[in-house]
């Protein structure tokens, strides 16, 4: 049973999720560096989404999204698709509430997230990327179990709670004096950024979003250039593994296009180049799909000289060898 509209979420689902999460998600600094400041000519503001529980924002929207599951329906658990870190986030959200769950993972996903999936106890089920139809697997171990269906963006429970890191960003920034004047985000299939950009219609309403996308995959630059929701040619082919949707979300997107006019996107050696800046200069551990903001800006690609410019380091489930090789790059 799916008890949650495939309509939007308005902003007082952000303020409830908040309230539903509180005590289980952790509200995460929103951090500044003499360095990148000095650096860059700007004022950087760094939402540190990789020191969330589970390692990446995904636990927000997942928790939020499973606790709207009525209690009579929980037993039959939850199923989603994801390459690594929803399939975290919601194994963990249902082992806090009780629940089993199922996640169908492609094979190629980085070790250390299928581990830790099945660290929470969730059953693993994977699929080979750009073969297999995911969407189709997961359908048909819902309909075999009963089990809920909760998709990693495309949802509005989902996006409500990703929203969440849009308020605190706002709150944080306004108790250190500042307002952003842009807000990059990383995105896949564009929960965050929907939710994101939801929360700034309210909270800051002359904040320019920008969503930040690996090069080949910038379907969300795209989508809104062109006014409408357009796919990728691949889903493989970056090491950006965490943001290689097919396409937008169509719920997320509808939100995301009233907020942003362009997108920005960075390439594989931009993004690995942020995951060593962010190790050696910020102490801070973070996956190449985690660091393309920070890539954007390191790049110029966004250049923010004299400007307040908030953004999402989203994760920071990376595997040993992929830091080597942003280290030695």
């Amino acid at each position: 049973m799916d008890a949650i509209p495939v309509t939007p979420p308005v902003f007082q689902d952000i303020r409830d999720a908040q309230q539903r999460i509180a005590g289980e998600a952790v509200v995460t600094p929103l951090l500044r560096s003499a360095f990148l400041d000095t650096l860059t000519g700007g004022t950087v503001l760094l939402k540190a989404e990789n020191l969330q529980r589970t390692g990446s924002f995904k636990f927000r929207g997942a928790f939020n999204r499973l606790s709207l599951i009525p209690e009579g329906d929980r037993h039959r658990g939850v199923v989603a698709c994801s390459s690594g870190n929803h399939a975290q986030g919601v194994a963990e959200a249902a082992r806090v509430l009780g629940m089993p769950a199922t996640i169908v993972m492609p094979q190629d996903a980085p070790q250390a997230k299928l581990d830790r999936t099945r660290r929470s106890g969730a059953r693993v089920v994977t699929y080979r990327r750009g073969v297999d139809d995911r969407d189709v697997l997961a359908l048909e171990i819902a309909r075999e179990t009963g089990a809920t269906m909760v998709h990693p963006y495309n949802d509005a429970g989902v996006i409500a709670g990703q929203g969440t890191i849009g308020a605190e960003v706002a709150e944080q920034a306004a108790a250190m004096g500042l307002t952003p004047d842009a807000m990059l985000t990383c995105a896949g299939g564009g929960g965050m950024t929907g939710g994101i950009a939801l929360a700034l219609e309210t909270l800051l309403p002359d904040c320019e979003l920008l969503p930040v996308e690996p090069e080949g995959f910038d379907d969300h630059g795209r989508s809104l250039v062109g006014g409408t929701v357009v796919a990728n040619p691949s889903e493989a082919g970056s090491v950006c593994d965490a943001l290689l949707a097919r396409q937008p979300g169509e719920i997320g997107f509808s939100i995301t296009s009233r907020r942003a006019r362009r997108g920005l996107s960075v390439s594989d050696a931009e993004a690995l180049a942020a995951v060593a800046f962010a190790f050696r200069e910020l102490k801070l551990v973070v996956e190449p799909g985690g660091a393309v903001c920070l890539a954007a800006v390191l790049s110029g690609r966004l250049p923010v000289k004299g400007r307040v410019v908030a953004l999402t380091l989203s994760g920071g489930n990376i595997d040993a060898d992929m830091m080597a090789k942003a280290l030695a790059g």
